[in-house]
């Protein structure tokens, strides 16, 4: 069914919020790539999908840790079928940043930053190249919660750092292109009822049954519905229950005014 526009593809697709993006979008007629570590969820998922709306869903398992999956990955999204990208796996390592281990860091690194970076790179030429095209990446209001002390926050350096990165990575991206056709978000999502805090991301969490964290949080169909929303209005920095967007355009214009006082500082 997703000749016409593309096929959407979805990473972190085994639970949460791309397995539910991937379920809407499935539900507006898109074939659907779906991408995560554990296959039987994958496998359930698409199995529900090809039922209940008709379209033709692949499944690919990967672990974009990996360099090998992600390259594997990297070389599907570039295939020039893909009309939408949605880049929403993600893990935490939460954690003091004393004691954080070494390679689950390297994890967070490859996941948060290196895959969202090599995914959008393999389809955004392509995307060009045909006119159209969407890319939503997945951050964090943690992006923005630099200084805040941990407690109720989580300790979160790294993740909050490579959260930080998609954010300036898509703003950024999406002004570069601005001319062009291609629609770009970074989707920042605060405390949702996923099972995102089950795990810091060593490995998946086990069952064949999703789950939510005990911390509950926004349900992630709401999530979605802003996604939506912000993609039709063109508004490229998307924060799911903020009714207002002026404190973005606040962040814009301090940004502006950091860069116009330092530069009239070295005169």
């Amino acid at each position: 069914m997703g000749t016409q526009q593309g096929k959407a593809l979805v990473t972190g697709a085994s639970s949460g919020i791309g397995a539910a993006y991937a379920a809407r979008l499935a539900a507006e007629g898109w074939d659907t790539v779906l991408v995560a570590r554990r296959q039987h969820r994958l496998d359930d998922l698409a199995a529900r999908l090809r039922e209940e709306t008709g379209t033709a869903v692949e499944t690919l398992v990967s672990d974009l840790s990996d360099p090998h999956g992600l390259a594997r990955v990297a070389e599907r999204a570039g295939q020039g079928d893909i009309g939408f990208l949605l880049n929403n796996a993600g893990i935490n390592g939460y954690g003091p940043f004393a004691e954080l281990e070494s390679a689950l860091m390297a994890k967070v690194l490859h996941v948060n930053v290196l895959a969202v970076t090599t995914l959008t790179h393999a389809v955004v030429p392509v995307m060009l190249r045909q006119g159209r095209g969407t890319v939503v990446n997945v951050a964090s209001q943690l992006a923005f919660a630099g200084a805040l002390p941990p407690h109720p926050l989580p300790e979160r350096a790294v993740y909050g750092g490579t959260k930080g990165y998609v954010v300036t990575f898509t703003r950024t991206l999406a002004a570069e292109l601005a001319a062009s056709p291609l629609r770009l978000q970074v989707l920042c999502p605060g405390l949702t009822a996923t099972e995102f805090h089950r795990s810091r991301g060593e490995e998946p969490v086990g069952g064949r049954e999703e789950s939510v964290h005990e911390d509950g949080g926004m349900p992630v169909g709401q999530v979605i519905d802003a996604s939506l929303a912000a993609l039709e209005d063109g508004r490229t920095v998307c924060v799911p229950g903020l009714a207002d967007p002026t404190p973005v355009d606040d962040l814009a214009a301090a940004e502006l005014a950091v860069r116009v006082a330092a530069s009239a500082g070295r005169r």
